[in-house]
């Protein structure tokens, strides 16, 4: 790769790299890897082998010594010898990135002067006010009462009560040389975090690494802006960016009798405002009121017998409601808030399904409930040695799949909400009227979802708000499938004048804590509707509340909807407002 001049955020340009001591310090910067003549794998081998061996061989000797009755203190040169290696393998294995700790033994670290001189410095400033300025708004400079373009200083990192001799990053150079390897197979892509213990600059290298595998550019993906840090080990692996999805606002939404503004991320034209439209509808007439039925997240493993005999006793075992203290105790003692609410068996054959539902606090409670059944399976296999679990999940729970027994039964948060709007509403606000209404809904949201033979697809469009309101506040998104199973109902009431509306949905799977709800931008979101985290005076309600929001945008976004397709307008506000005439590949249009 040829050598540019350009640098990553925090990168030293290559025209001003740090002095280093010495006659060589043009022609050679050191590397980690120049410590030691082996390769790191090598070298690796080496120090494990090594320290394993010498604290082995210690051990022997002083037992012998203790059996003797031989002072410890009294050592034979080989001692000595092993004690020294001891000594320093362990001391290159507490590196954990191979032989840089024991380069700075070798090598030692140069002062801040010899690093990086005042010129140097000035330089680098001189660098990033060309490279890397953007105006910022005036609000962000009260000393100033104009707008003027902001220099960043460089990113650097403390250590002790001084400035380190280097900014962090390392140098341009070295990162192309990661790059190659990368990109040559040399260096597992996915391993670049724990070489490098910088997450952001792990991901800069890997999407360079990409674009030289792909020949594709991704330069219109962001890199900068965001923590990388905080997705380690949590949401994704092996990042190169982060996409940007717009967040709106739909409310005030009116439900049991407080005022919320419910966050939608979407990309779709219409959608925020139509849910707007209901919003303010339901406002109007006084307000919604959402129901929580029933709160169990499930997991279903499956297993297997040598007859359908012995799989038909460890169903009646677990269903007997004489057993069901004993597993509850095995259950919930993974989890300070997982608590077993029922079992429930299906079998085929020989195989057994079994359907654990219990309640997780303020978490979703994927991981929390299989932990928990994971400890019943290891407890049951004591009574029934022949037990053999294939899989953790079997299918029936039924996770992020269309099922009919999330349907019947309900997974996650199981809630109804229903208003009653106002018949000069339905005029005025939503353009339309009730029997219009009454009648699309019977012929479109339950008949024709019946011909299509739709599975909790009873509605007119649940799905788009759920997805929004689940990618602004971090839910799993592919949750939407089952949490999105709604039915939809409407009738006149008040001889004829008003409209009764209800959604409802069996299976909405939220949390307010763990997995993406930690990320800034949707904490934030959690954070505007008041359900931010765990509530430590009631366990579990902050996730409760959220579902029974979700069901009243959901009626809101229906109530919108149905109301466009009954006045006709759909086709035509979809032209007015989600057809854009920007040419957005021109930036002047």
């Amino acid at each position: 790769m040829e050598a540019r001049h350009r640098t990553t955020k925090g990168a030293l340009h290559p025209q001003i790299q740090p002095h280093r001591r010495g006659k060589d310090s043009d022609s050679h910067s050191l590397k980690a890897s120049d410590a030691l003549p082996l390769p790191l794998y090598l070298t690796n081998a080496v120090f494990f082998v090594l320290f394993f061996s010498v604290v082995y061989y210690l051990l022997l000797r002083w037992r012998e010594k203790i059996r003797n009755s031989t002072p410890l203190h009294v050592v034979t040169l080989s001692e000595i010898a092993a004690v020294v290696t001891f000594v320093a393998s362990f001391i290159y294995l507490l590196g954990f990135f191979g032989i840089g700790f024991v380069q700075s033994l070798i090598i030692p670290r140069a002062s801040h002067e010899d690093i990086m001189d005042e010129d140097d410095i000035h330089d680098y400033d001189g660098l990033l006010l060309k490279e890397d300025t953007r105006p910022v708004p005036c609000a962000a400079a009260p000393q100033s009462h104009d707008c003027k373009i902001a220099s960043p200083k460089p990113t650097t990192k403390v250590i002790g009560d001084h400035m380190p001799p280097t900014v962090l990053p390392l140098s341009s150079q070295e990162d192309e040389e990661i790059v190659r390897s990368v990109a040559e197979g040399k260096i597992p892509s996915y391993a670049l975090e724990s070489k490098l213990g910088d997450c952001r600059r792990a991901a800069a290298i890997r999407r360079e690494a990409l674009q030289h595998i792909t020949g594709k550019s991704l330069m219109g993906l962001p890199l900068e802006g965001f923590d990388y840090n905080a997705i380690l080990g949590q949401c994704c692996e092996m990042p190169v960016g982060y996409v940007q999805i717009p967040v709106g606002i739909a409310g005030p939404l009116l439900l049991n009798g407080m005022e919320y503004s419910v966050p939608m991320a979407t990309t779709e034209g219409c959608l925020v405002a139509s849910a707007n439209r209901g919003c303010k509808a339901i406002y109007a007439s006084g307000g919604a009121t959402s129901i929580l039925l029933r709160d169990g997240m499930t997991r279903a493993p499956v297993v297997r017998f040598g007859t359908a005999k012995r799989a038909a006793e460890l169903k009646f075992f677990l269903e007997d409601p004489l057993n069901f203290e004993a597993l509850s105790l095995v259950f919930n003692s993974s989890s300070r808030f997982g608590r077993l609410q029922s079992i429930k068996c299906a079998i085929a054959g020989k195989n057994l399904y079994v359907r654990f539902s219990c309640s997780t606090g303020d978490a979703m409670g994927m991981n929390m409930v299989s932990k928990g059944v994971q400890n019943v399976m290891d407890f049951l296999n004591n009574e029934f040695p022949d037990m053999d679990v294939i899989g953790i999940s079997g299918n029936y729970c039924s996770d992020k799949k269309p099922a009919a027994v999330n349907w019947i039964e309900g997974r996650g948060k199981s809630v109804v909400c229903e208003a009653v709007i106002k018949e000069e509403v339905v005029k005025k606000v939503l353009k339309t009227d009730v029997a219009s209404l009454v009648e699309l809904n019977m012929l479109k949201n339950l008949t024709g979802s019946a011909m299509a033979g739709a599975l909790g697809g009873f509605n007119a469009h649940a799905s788009n708000i759920v997805s929004a309101i689940f990618l602004a506040t971090g839910q799993d998104p592919a949750q939407n499938i089952e949490s999105s199973h709604c039915i939809t109902m409407m009738e006149a009431v008040n001889d004829g004048k008003d409209l009764h509306i209800s959604v409802t949905m069996p299976s909405i799977e939220v949390g307010t804590v763990g997995g993406g709800t930690q990320l800034a931008s949707q904490s934030a979101c959690l954070n505007l509707l008041g359900v931010k985290g765990a509530s430590k005076e009631a366990p579990g309600s902050n996730s409760r509340l959220l579902a029974t929001i979700v069901a009243g945008a959901v009626l809101a976004g229906e109530l919108s909807l149905m109301s466009a397709l009954a006045a006709g307008q759909l086709v035509n506000s979809h032209m007015k407002y989600n057809r854009s005439n920007k040419d957005v590949s021109n930036p002047s249009s």
